[in-house]
């Protein structure tokens, strides 16, 4: 059986950037550190720094007054901020640097008089940071079918943003129903959207070309990872969605000889590693991996964090 990894797979910038401002904190003040919600949809990594000393909580209110406080990935509402600076929490902020980007975007174009409308799916911690981080009426739609629902008359000047871990496809679709029901639209391109998202989904694409069945090593929670295996079963894949090793199931590579596996931008390579493990108790296999985008992006971290002295101990160890 060969198993073909996509490329790029697996952690983002703003994934590696958010683990390494908890792991840091810890370093640098001990345990406890207080995160606000997952840091990241993946049980694993959650689970990891559980470990190591963080503590996480749904609201702040369960964060002891003065405590050192972290905000997810996902980005928090402005509302979240303020009731973080009443209880005279020291925060750092993990937010993805991409996410921030869109909720100046929103911020921008609200300012600008214009109907903001997000692009995303309701319920999401990414949506619920976004829709309150911008001071006027957020219209969400899920899909196109959202779009004619909207209660916004067809001259009113619109914007849009969207969720970062959208499917690219299906964004394009609502983008163009909203630039169908309404005489002026504005809104950043879906090349804008996360570039470790449309990287993902790009190599999956490519991926499907070649493979009878895909794996997408991710969290019932992550967006992206569930945009992964949608795109495979789109494309006539048989795909299925994995957090490790223990949940593949032998009777699906029944008659499959080349197996396409990939991971969520939440996901670490080593939950990879144990798929591949898994897989070589059901056969012989061969791995490669797919030509694909070698990522090079990079995210700053607080600054008072830019110095922990373990990092520069590990760094000068290297």
């Amino acid at each position: 059986m060969k198993v073909i990894l996509a490329q790029p797979r697996g952690f983002c910038a703003g994934v590696v950037r958010a683990i390494d401002i908890v792991e840091r904190a810890l370093d640098r003040y001990g345990a406890p550190v207080y995160v606000r919600h997952e840091i990241v949809h993946n049980r694993h990594v959650v689970e990891a720094l559980k470990a190591k000393g963080a503590v996480f909580v749904d609201e702040l209110d369960e964060v002891p007054r003065g405590a050192r406080t972290i905000f997810s990935a996902h980005g928090v509402a402005r509302e979240v901020e303020a009731k973080a600076r009443e209880r005279n929490l020291p925060v750092l902020d993990a937010t993805c640097p991409l996410v921030t980007k869109v909720h100046m975007q929103g911020r921008r174009y609200a300012a600008a008089g214009r109907t903001v409308i997000l692009i995303g799916h309701a319920g999401h911690a990414e949506v619920e940071g976004t829709l309150g981080q911008i001071d006027a009426p957020v219209h969400l739609v899920g899909n196109s079918s959202d779009v004619g629902a909207l209660a916004i008359p067809e001259h009113e000047p619109v914007a849009y943003i969207t969720q970062t871990t959208l499917s690219v496809d299906d964004t394009r679709e609502v983008i163009a129903a909203l630039e169908a029901r309404f005489l002026d639209v504005v809104g950043p391109s879906t090349s804008d959207i996360c570039y470790a998202t449309q990287n993902r989904q790009t190599a999956v694409r490519d991926l499907c070309r070649v493979v009878d069945l895909l794996l997408v090593v991710g969290a019932p929670n992550s967006s992206n990872s569930n945009r992964l295996r949608e795109i495979g079963d789109d494309l006539g894949v048989p795909s299925y969605l994995v957090a490790d090793g223990s949940s593949l199931d032998r009777s699906w590579f029944s008659g499959k000889s080349r197996i396409g596996l990939t991971a969520g931008a939440s996901a670490p390579d080593s939950l990879v590693q144990d798929v591949i493990a898994r897989l070589r108790d059901f056969a012989r296999i061969e791995v490669s991996t797919l030509d694909g985008i070698i990522e090079k992006v990079e995210f700053s971290l607080p600054a008072e964090l830019r110095h922990s002295p373990a990092h520069s101990e590990a760094i000068a160890a290297e």
